[in-house]
């Protein structure tokens, strides 16, 4: 009796490690423009696919620059898109003006995770006689997706962070004109945050959050971060009423401007939660802030700052692949 007793503890440990243990990939796909692996394209890559799929697949670009337009449809969860981390690959394309249409990388499906990627958007690059517009470098509307290690780069609407729950850790995003906008539940953990407004020749905004109701969890949470290149930068504006925006323990440059949030739309601004906690540089001076910033609490702080608590309820980012 004790024996099986035993061997039935034993197997149900199994089991449970079974359960918590980071699920495998089921296979690696190699993109090399130069005609070194499975595919040229990412597009190819991703093509090759099937829908529904179920198993991690990673696919791995070969260093080089990628002129694409991508999508990843919702019916390709579970892909995990992959550089060299010292020569991270670049995912790029020019198209402007439709927020819709335009973006380089657009991600439509669950589960995902991209490590050492470059997304850029060349419409606005520097000196091309055209006048700044919209341009995202990525659209995120899949949930429970994660980055590491990556870089979006443009000038107006650079990162739509549209809709699910998104981490950023080690990443860089540049921009002038709400270049982080969207209704996104995301953390963005050490990162780096350039602004470009010498590009515009007037001030811009990091952050254009979406939130619709008071109820509604979303929002953005900056934590150790940095933030720093040109200014004058706001760092943010309510793209709806109950915009939520938290810069925590985070480096500001003196590029920020004295007021730190600006108003957009005729909405109530007491809505709003814009909130600094812990800051430090010359951008973080609070003196002149506006009198509709927020001040949270210890706790409502702890709750937005904690990976687990605000994004990651479920345990969906540890179970991800490494």
């Amino acid at each position: 009796m004790h024996s099986n007793m035993s061997t039935i503890l034993a197997l149900l440990l199994v089991f449970l490690s079974a359960l918590n243990a980071q699920p495998d990939v089921s296979r690696t796909i190699l993109v090399d423009k130069r005609g070194g692996g499975n595919f040229t394209t990412l597009r190819q890559a991703i093509d090759s696919i099937p829908s529904n799929n179920l198993l991690w697949t990673r696919i791995f670009l070969n260093h080089g620059v990628y002129v694409e337009k991508i999508v990843i449809p919702k019916d390709k969860p579970y892909i995990i898109l992959q550089g060299d981390l010292k020569y991270p690959s670049v995912v790029e394309y020019g198209d402007g003006g439709n927020v819709v249409e335009s973006p380089t990388f657009k991600l439509e499906a669950d589960n995902f995770v991209a490590r050492n990627i470059v997304f850029k958007n060349t419409y606005n690059r520097p000196n091309n006689g055209k006048k700044i517009i919209q341009a995202p470098a990525a659209s995120l509307r899949g949930d429970k997706a994660s980055f590491y290690h990556c870089t979006f780069i443009s000038v107006q609407d650079t990162l739509h962070d549209g809709l699910g729950r998104h981490y950023f850790n080690d990443c860089f995003v540049e921009g002038a004109i709400d270049f982080i906008w969207g209704n996104g539940q995301s953390i963005y953990e050490k990162c780096k945050i350039i602004s470009v407004t010498d590009r515009i020749g007037l001030a811009g905004f990091i952050t254009a959050q979406g939130r619709n109701a008071a109820n509604e969890p979303t929002g953005y949470v900056f934590k150790d971060c940095h933030v720093n290149g040109t200014g004058p930068i706001f760092l943010g504006r309510p793209y709806r009423n109950y915009s939520r925006v938290v810069f925590a323990s985070t480096y500001m440059g003196n590029i920020i401007t004295p007021e730190g949030w600006s108003e957009w739309l005729t909405g109530p601004l007491n809505l709003t939660t814009f909130s600094e906690m812990n800051c430090k540089g010359p951008g973080a001076d609070m003196s002149h802030r506006v009198s509709w910033e927020k001040k949270l609490s210890n706790e409502e702080v702890a709750y937005l700052t904690n990976t687990a608590s605000f994004i990651d309820k479920e345990g969906w980012l540890e179970k991800q692949p490494k």
